[in-house]
Order: structure tokens, then C-alpha cells, then sequence
């Protein structure tokens, strides 16, 4: 395990070469360069976990050097191995390595191709310094690194300048976040004097260290906006819509397997803190679950594919929140690791369909696409069946009802009805987007795509791990978190029966509606409240028009007052001063000899003055 460091080392390597070329570089030695330093990243990790397993899954602390060193502030570089951190370690390296086998096909010909995979093996080593820091400083200066590389990627097509909006929109949005969580890590050191995980834990367990501290309340509050901004839950979640402007596999990057799961492992690193609080636990189980019926609502109104997954992600991050809301961390986790899964599978699935389609993300201009693409059409429904949890087959069905179980072994009752209705609106949102593309009759012109290798491997393995294989694959986690939070599983068949009727019934609801024509969908949509609906879930149910209003248009007129104030005068006068000044001083040096010699004249004539007058 001495060598973690190099799973960061790998991949930053990789950028510095490929930074360093500046695109001179042939595509394909730009992708080997990718290749192997993420490749040897999967391999060290490998090597890692096994050596963490056979050691009876002991936490390991590699300390490296020490950063900074003020008074009583001690941050050492130091990188942790434990459960939790193992688990993000080989689902980010794993599954993002298979993502840059697939993008090597995809961006092939792309402009820019050496400067993406720089900027994606940016993202993997900032993603990897989050995941193995052992305290919130270093963790956090990977927590800014993955969002300044979510800037670049989504803004990765940077002459639109639409794109640009978009990936600004995002870098500001999650920067809300980051603000809260480092006034968080303030506030902690300012009560602990400490900032590494093991340490604050070791206080946690004194009982009376943290009685009677009004402050801590507020710490975790803090983190938990941080952990909404970067996992876009309600209310910070209206950026991650339009980050699908980005390369396609940027999207199972950020969706699947690194930026927005963040959150969830910072609340899960915490949860010491929360579990002290559990009023602000609870709103961490709420946020989740009010994410997860408004995603799933507005996916379901969605024209374009990469939205509806996008809200998809939004609504399965809504999971995980819940669960961590009630006390479900193994389960959480767990549901983390299955949809990185299915989630990537289901992006670079619609990559090939977006590649074949001419570019063409809107689902009503597809249809009939399963005799054209049959093996693409095989992959959707794997990872759409594992999206919706369909019963017994799926790795996601496994995940999603071990949440609901600990929900209702737990007593909140509520927060699992919530957690049925999304399941509902999962397979109807899900079955409306295979259906839609795949049948009917065929409405674009196919363009033959020309697969190899590099597109088949990441398809099949991602489709294996999806399936109820990927089950198997259980995270290591039972020493991180207390035995108080294992599950009592009472109710365990009860809700797999009720959960697998419900993601039948939505099946078999959504083929009704998209199967062909239906009066009953044309008179919902043609009605003032369907239309009313329509529109108002299809823009994200106005968010982003309210912040407009509150915040952006707040800020300009707020603005446009100040810009007349006396103070930004009397700035303005002394600049203007200045800088007459300094045009007359120009003035006088102009070189001739007569005016120097006036100029000394007029000098000694003044002098004499003074001292006439003295």
C-alpha cells in the first residue's frame, strides 16, 4: 500500500505530457499517453486493494510531506486507504478508465483531442486527492480541482459561445457550494483545533467534547450545501442540465463515476459530525427526496436523451442523499457503486447513438433504431432495466431496495413512500426514452458507424457490471461506519414486492402511452394543465427564471445604483487627477534644451523668491 501516492501521480503525469505537447502530438500517441497512466492507475489500485483485503481491512495513512506548518495549523499531504475510500478509488479509476477507451473512438478526428484527455486525466488525479485525503484542507484542494476541470470539459467546444454560458453557469453554481464548505472547514478547525478525519473522530468519541457547541449545527449545515452544489440537489441542482453541452463521454465522467457523487462521499467521510446532529440529517434524507420527484418529473417531459439522463442522475444522487439521511451508509454507497455502472453505460450507449444519428439528441426525431442498432439497443435496455431497478436481474434493484428497507426499518415511513413514487416515475421516464428511440418508425436518415474494439470492451464489461453481476461486488465498508447503522432487513421482501409490481406497472404504463398513438397521452398534453405542466417540468420547474429574478437581476440594478455613489467618485476624481498629472509630466519632457534651461531659470527664480521672503 506504500504506493498510493501513485494512483495521483499517474494520471497528473499524464496531463503535464499531454499539456506539454500543446496538440503536436499524433491522436493515437496522444491516447496511449491517456492509456497508460490510467491504465497504471487501475493496475496500482488493483495491487492496492488486495494487499487492503488481505490485511483484514486495516485503514492505512501514507503522510508524504507536510504542507503547511503555522503555530497550531498543521496540514500535511497525507493520503488515507480505508473502506470508503477503496470503494471511490476503484469505481473512479475503473470506470473512468473504461471511459477513455471508449472517448479514444468517440473523439477521434475532434479538434482538440490531445488537450481532452489532458483535461480528463486533470480530472481523475483531482477526483483521486479528494477521495484518499485523510484531512478537509488537501481534500478540498481536490474538491476545487475536479470543479475547475468541469469548467473546461463542459466548456470543451469553447468557440459556442452557449457552451461557455453553460459551463460559467456550472462553475458558479457548484463555487456556492465550495463557499459554504470552506467556511465549514473554518468553523471546524476554529472548535477542534483539527482538521483530519481520524482526529475529529477520536474527539466525537469523548462525549463531552462536543456537548453544548451551538456552532456544530451549523458545520454540518455548511457541508451539506457544499455537498448539494457539487451533487446538484435541490436547490443548487439547475447546472448539471446544462453541462450536457460537453462531449458526450464528459458526461459519464462527471455523471457516473466522479463530480457529482462528491457530495455523497463528503457526508459519508463526516457522517461522525452528522450523526451529532441528527436534525440536520434528516434534511439531508429531505433534500433527497423532494431531488428525487422533481428530477424524475422533468425527465419525464424531456425531448432531449442527454437530459433525460441527466435528470436521472440528479433523481438517483436523490437516493443516495435519503439514504444517508437515514442513517443507510453501507446502502448508499452501495447504490453509488451500481449506478456508476449503469449510468456510464447508458451515456456512452447514447454516444453511439448520437454518433449514428448525425449528432441528433432530440428522441422524437429517432425512432425505430433497434433493427439499425441492435447490440446499442441491447446496452440501453440493460442499463435502462438497471436504472429503474427492474426486479432480480439488476445490480440497481439490489442497491435501491436495500435504501427503501433501511428507510422503513428505521421509521421514516414517508421518505419510503417518496422513494416507491420515484421508482414509478424511474421506469416511466426510462421505459418513454427506449421507446421513443428504438421503436416506432425510423425518422432520421442512420448514419453506419464504424465500431472497433476500443467501443466494444467498455460497453460489454459496464452491461456485465449493470446485470445482477455487478451485485457481487460488494464495497468493503462494514469498519468505517458504526454497527448501529446495519441493516435490520425486516421488511426486505415486502418491498421487493412492492417495489417490483410498481417498476412493472410503470413498464407497462409507458408502453400504453409511447407505444404507438394514444388519445389518452394526446388529451393529457393537449389540456391547459398538461401544457401548464409540460412547460413548467420541462424548464426545470422554473428555477432558473427564479434565480434569474432574485439573484442575477437583483445583482445588476444593485449594481447600476452603486455605479453613481459618491464613494466610486471620489475613487474616479483621484484617478483622473493622477492621470492629468501624469499627461503634463509627459508634457514637460520634451527634450528641447531652451525648455530646460526656462525651466532652471524659472526654478532659481523661485528659490530666490523663498528666501527673499524668509
Amino acid at each position: 500500500m506504500n504506493l498510493l501516492y501513485f494512483t495521483i501521480l499517474c494520471p497528473f503525469m499524464g496531463f503535464l505530457c499531454l499539456s506539454c505537447s500543446s496538440g503536436r502530438v499524433s491522436e493515437t500517441f496522444s491516447s496511449v499517453i491517456s492509456f497508460m497512466s490510467i491504465g497504471l492507475t487501475v493496475l496500482i489500485t488493483v495491487y492496492i486493494g488486495y494487499d487492503f483485503l488481505r490485511s483484514n481491512q486495516e485503514a492505512f495513512n501514507q503522510t508524504l510531506w507536510t504542507w503547511i506548518d503555522i503555530e497550531m495549523l498543521r496540514v500535511d499531504v497525507s493520503l488515507m486507504l480505508d473502506g470508503l475510500s477503496l470503494i471511490l478509488l476503484s469505481v473512479v479509476t475503473g470506470v473512468g478508465f473504461l471511459i477513455h477507451v471508449f472517448a479514444s473512438w468517440y473523439m477521434r478526428g475532434a479538434e482538440g483531442y490531445s488537450r481532452f484527455f489532458a483535461y480528463t486525466n486533470l480530472f481523475i488525479a483531482s477526483m483521486l486527492v479528494l477521495i484518499l485525503a485523510d484531512n478537509l484542507v488537501l481534500m478540498y484542494l481536490g474538491w476545487e480541482g475536479v470543479g475547475l476541470c468541469s469548467y473546461l470539459l463542459i466548456g470543451f467546444y469553447y468557440t459556442n459561445p452557449e457552451y461557455g454560458a453553460a459551463a460559467l453557469k456550472a462553475f458558479i453554481l457548484t463555487r456556492v457550494g465550495d463557499v459554504c464548505l470552506f467556511i465549514a472547514i473554518l468553523m471546524l478547525y476554529s472548535i477542534t483545533h483539527t482538521l483530519n478525519f481520524n482526529n475529529i473522530g477520536e474527539l466525537v468519541s469523548e462525549d463531552s467534547y462536543f456537548k453544548n457547541l451551538y456552532m456544530l449545527p451549523w458545520i454540518t449545515l455548511m457541508l451539506l450545501v457544499g455537498a448539494v452544489g457539487k451533487s446538484a440537489q435541490l436547490p443548487l441542482q439547475t447546472w448539471l442540465a446544462d453541462a450536457m453541452v460537453g462531449p458526450t463521454p464528459v458526461s459519464a465522467l462527471i455523471h457516473a463515476a466522479t463530480m457529482v457523487t462528491a457530495g455523497v462521499y463528503l457526508i459519508a467521510r463526516t457522517h461522525v459530525l452528522f450523526l451529532l446532529t441528527p436534525k440536520i440529517l434528516y434534511l439531508v434524507g429531505i433534500i433527497g427526496a423532494m431531488t428525487i420527484l422533481l428530477a424524475g418529473l422533468s425527465a419525464l417531459v424531456q425531448t432531449d436523451i442527454k437530459r433525460v439522463l441527466a435528470y436521472s442522475t440528479m433523481s438517483q444522487i436523490g437516493y443516495m442523499f435519503l439514504a444517508l439521511g437515514v442513517q443507510a451508509w453501507q446502502p448508499a454507497i452501495f447504490h453509488l457503486m451500481t449506478h456508476a455502472f449503469f449510468k456510464a453505460l447508458l451515456f456512452l450507449s447514447a454516444a453511439s447513438l448520437i454518433i449514428a444519428c448525425n449528432h441528433e439528441q432530440n428522441m422524437f426525431k429517432m425512432g425505430g433504431l433497434r433493427f439499425r442498432t441492435p447490440l446499442v439497443y441491447s446496452f440501453f435496455i440493460i442499463g435502462g432495466a438497471s436504472l429503474m431497478a427492474f426486479p432480480l436481474i439488476t445490480s440497481g434493484f439490489f442497491s435501491k431496495e436495500r435504501i427503501l428497507v433501511a428507510a422503513l426499518d428505521n421509521g421514516y415511513v414517508m421518505l419510503m413512500f417518496v422513494g416507491l413514487i420515484g421508482s414509478l416515475v424511474t421506469s416511466l421516464y426510462t421505459c418513454r426514452m427506449i421507446f421513443l428511440v428504438f421503436h416506432g418508425e425510423l425518422k432520421i436518415l442512420y448514419a453506419q458507424i464504424s465500431p472497433n474494439f476500443m467501443y466494444y470492451i467498455p460497453l460489454v464489461i459496464l452491461s456485465l457490471l449493470s446485470s445482477v453481476i455487478g451485485v457481487l461486488v460488494f464495497p468493503p465498508i462494514k469498519t468505517v461506519f458504526p454497527s448501529s447503522s446495519m441493516l435490520i432487513n425486516n421488511h426486505l421482501f415486502f418491498l421487493q414486492i412492492t417495489s417490483s409490481v410498481i417498476v412493472i406497472t410503470g413498464c407497462v404504463i409507458s408502453a400504453l402511452l409511447w407505444l404507438g398513438p394514444s388519445l389518452y397521452l394526446q388529451n393529457i398534453t393537449q389540456s391547459k394543465l398538461g401544457r401548464f405542466l409540460r412547460i413548467w417540468w420541462l424548464s426545470g420547474w422554473g428555477f432558473d427564471w427564479l434565480y434569474d429574478r432574485v439573484f442575477t437581476q437583483t445583482y445588476l440594478k444593485v449594481a447600476r445604483i452603486l455605479s453613481g455613489d459618491p464613494l466610486a467618485m471620489a475613487v474616479n476624481s483621484l484617478a483622473y487627477i493622477v492621470h492629468s498629472s501624469s499627461k503634463g509630466l509627459i508634457m514637460s519632457e520634451s527634450g528641447y534644451v531652451r525648455w530646460h534651461l526656462a525651466v532652471m531659470s524659472g526654478g532659481a527664480v523661485f528659490l530666490l523668491a523663498l528666501i527673499i521672503v524668509r
